[in-house]
């Protein structure tokens, strides 16, 4: 075997020969060998071996993720660190906190327990001998007991910040205690929760294009509740119902299309209608509202490069289908402030409440008239203009009614 003198002689007469730089990063080519990236596997890159050989500082330690990413601030949640060199570790906290207790399973897996501590995102810490290695904002800790709801499959309890962009309506979420999205397991529709709050319904500052039953805006306070991220589409109807009613269906996308020639009754009345089979039901008229305003207070909610919403009708092609022919698949236009998408265009989505003139005061969960002949609609539909698209902008619509531009969301309680 060759002495060390020897191997640095080595080193020194490759590193002339090829101008090697010890700054070189390791890992960079395109494969195993060629640590220098320039495509080739030669006396550069072993020049570079022999001037790192011996212990690495850290090792490679790192950490990847963390599963589940949430539990409840009052602890005992059993997690699993998922990364690269643990083995010998010596220590996992929990923003600051020392894990309840840890096991290594292996150098790329730790089991643990979370400690008490307080609500919020917080970072998590391995320690080897090799050093620590840290997952910023790793595991996020709930206020209560952090239940999973019966009815559904939690996706994710912590809102991801590039889908619910507004950081108020983030801390609510998160200060709600409940999951925040979640798959519904009667339905297999996709559900994000829309936290408490309270907002001004009805026509919309600066907004010239709003009618009189748009009027008087009022004060609504609003509890929490889950509504479809996306409208119910054709493959969602079909699954349930057994047909499907759409008349834009034969397309290569048509089971991701909104179900389309559906009427509030097929939906909403009886006992062998879509609701009553899932367990959902549709959001009320002020649920929908305050869920497309998303904390706006413009006649179309906020989107990218947009953050407060706006009153200006040539951006409205940015989050809808309107003034077309035909209904388009899903989540094809940018999302809300709270995710949610296609709230304007694509196909007139049903509410809850009969039509109704709008009480001046304050309310508290309105449900609309107790009584009445029409339903109602809202956000506008693929074959319409803009001001159909508004916010505030209301339907009357008879309930046995489902022409191909009817469709609708689905809503639920916590």
């Amino acid at each position: 075997m060759k002495s060390p003198n020897i191997l640095l002689s080595i080193v020194a007469a490759v590193t002339m020969t090829f101008g090697v730089s010890t700054s070189i990063v390791q890992g960079q080519g395109s494969c195993g060998g060629d640590n220098n990236g320039d495509g080739l596997v030669n006396g550069v890159d072993l020049a570079q071996v022999l001037t790192d050989w011996g212990a690495c500082a850290n090792a490679g330690l790192s950490i990847s993720s963390v599963s589940p990413s949430f539990g409840s601030a009052a602890g005992g949640t059993a997690i699993t660190i998922v990364g690269r060199n643990f083995t010998g570790a010596t220590s996992v906290k929990i923003g600051g906190i020392a894990a309840t207790s840890f096991v290594v399973a292996s150098a790329t897996s730790i089991t643990a327990v979370s400690p008490i501590g307080s609500a919020g995102a917080k970072d998590v810490l391995v320690t080897t001998p090799a050093g620590t290695a840290t997952l910023v904002g790793g595991f996020v800790l709930i206020a209560g007991s952090c239940p999973s709801p019966t009815w559904a499959t939690v996706l994710e309890w912590v809102p991801n910040a590039a889908v619910v962009t507004n950081a108020t309506l983030r801390a609510a979420i998160t200060a709600s205690g409940l999951p925040w999205r979640v798959l519904d397991n009667g339905s297999n529709i996709e559900m994000l929760l829309v936290p408490g709050g309270t907002f001004m319904m009805g026509c919309s500052p600066g907004d010239v294009e709003c009618g009189g039953d748009e009027s008087p805006a009022h004060q609504v306070t609003l509890s929490a509740f889950y509504i479809g991220r996306y409208e119910v589409t054709q493959a969602q109807w079909l699954a349930k119902m057994g047909s499907n009613p759409s008349s834009h269906s034969g397309y290569s996308d048509s089971p991701t299309r909104p179900v389309n020639n559906v009427s509030w009754n097929m939906i909403a009345s009886g006992s062998t209608s879509f609701m009553p089979l899932t367990g959902l039901r549709l959001p009320t008229e002020a649920e929908w509202e305050y869920a497309y305003r998303a904390a706006t207070t413009t006649a179309f909610h906020s989107f990218l490069g947009y953050t407060s919403g706006t009153n200006d009708d040539t951006l409205l092609g940015n989050i809808a289908w309107y003034g077309d022919t035909q209904t388009h698949a899903v989540g094809g236009k940018y999302a809300n402030a709270l995710g949610l998408h296609d709230m304007s265009g694509n196909v007139w989505e049903w509410c809850q409440d009969w039509y109704g003139a709008y009480s001046s005061g304050s309310v508290t969960n309105p449900t609309g008239p107790t009584t009445g002949s029409p339903r109602l609609v809202r956000g506008g539909a693929y074959y319409y203009g803009s001001g159909r698209c508004r916010a505030s902008w209301r339907g009357p619509e008879m309930p046995y009614i489902g022409n191909n531009d009817h469709g609708f969301r689905a809503a639920r309680n916590p």
